[in-house]
């Protein structure tokens, strides 16, 4: 009987594998998929999260990032990483890394998917493996999470996500977020010819007519070329009941999830990881809840707090300039997300 079976081989998945196999566990991952795997995100690594990468021996290729820049229309604020550069990454790039350095470490990955789960006093069996424990990182709209009976209502308004990628050298080191009445977009370099655009709205619509919202972008993309096709993602808040349910762990986007407005999601992910891989050594699953929320504590109030603040009249469009006028009070929270 294996010691941990690991369903989904994204980020959250992999990073999982590696931490348990590094542990002394015995691991196999179950995805459905072919990779590299890809995803509408908006591909910018928080320095915290480049950090996390490398204590696990992945080192992505991608372009440095110095910090994150506020805009609306010709008002800028820009706040510095204080603790090392973040990394623009394409999400092929970042799992194709992390899926060589699972395959280095010698952790089977079976293509197949995860339809039932028999849980027992002992183990879990998925796909005809036993194992002592599951954890689940079979991502935001999580079949099993389905399953346990973990899924609860959602609250407030729905958001979706949007992503092209566009062959335009970046203009600076900095990830950019556009700001609009409704919503924001998000400009990522990823490599030293390419940027991302990442379109968070909770108004559906086609990625050129949501465009329209940021009539300034939308003037630096006028002819240019397209290098990815237009990937979607929502709607984006999950409520999760709990992220135990006996031998189950989720992890992830499969674990809940408010929005990517700070863009913390890889972060998040790595550091339930490392907390999940230490209560399976530790034969504690019950303390998992508790250590998730604490990791991921800072970035749902902070989250929750601008969605809750967009909300009210004129909050939006007085953002980017309050950043301006207190560049202090934005550069302290860009470097409490940075880590």
């Amino acid at each position: 009987m294996r010691d941990v079976v690991v369903v989904g081989a994204g980020p959250a998945g992999l990073a999982t594998a590696l931490g348990a196999a590094r542990a002394g566990l015995d691991v196999l991952v179950f995805e459905r998929r072919t990779g590299p795997i890809d995803k509408a995100c908006g591909e910018g690594l928080m320095p915290v999260a480049v950090r996390a990468l490398a204590a696990l021996g992945v080192d992505p290729p991608g372009f440095a990032l110095r910090g994150i820049a506020y805009r609306r229309d010709n008002t800028v604020a820009r706040a510095d990483f204080r603790s090392g550069p973040g990394r623009g990454v394409r999400r092929t790039e970042l799992h194709r890394s992390l899926r060589d350095a699972v395959d280095a470490a010698g952790i089977p990955v079976r293509e197949q998917r995860v339809t039932d789960i028999v849980q027992q006093a002992d183990h879990v069996v998925a796909a005809g493996e036993a194992a002592r424990y599951l954890v689940a990182a079979d991502g935001l709209h999580s079949p099993i999470r389905t399953a346990l009976g973990l899924a609860a209502r959602p609250i407030g308004a729905s958001r979706w996500g949007l992503r092209q990628h566009f062959a335009i050298p970046p203009q600076d080191g900095f990830v950019e977020v556009n700001w609009s009445d409704h919503a924001e977009a998000y400009v990522t370099p990823v490599d030293a010819d390419t940027i991302g655009i990442s379109l968070l709205t909770s108004r559906r619509g086609p990625f050129d007519k949501q465009l329209t919202a940021f009539p300034w972008l939308a003037d630096r993309l006028a002819g240019a070329r397209a290098v990815s096709d237009v990937r979607g993602a929502g709607p984006l808040r999950q409520r999760v009941r709990a992220r135990v349910r006996g031998r189950v762990l989720l992890i992830g986007d499969a674990a809940g999830y408010v929005d990517a407005l700070t863009g913390e999601g890889i972060a998040i992910s790595l550091a339930s990881a490392a907390v999940l891989v230490r209560c399976l050594v530790a034969d504690h699953p019950q303390d998992y809840e508790r250590a998730w929320r604490t990791v991921s504590r800072r970035s749902r109030l902070l989250t929750e707090g601008l969605l809750w603040s967009r909300q009210i009249p004129g909050v939006p469009r007085a953002i980017v300039p309050l950043a301006v006028r207190l560049p202090g009070l934005f550069g302290g929270i860009v470097n409490q997300l940075a880590g």
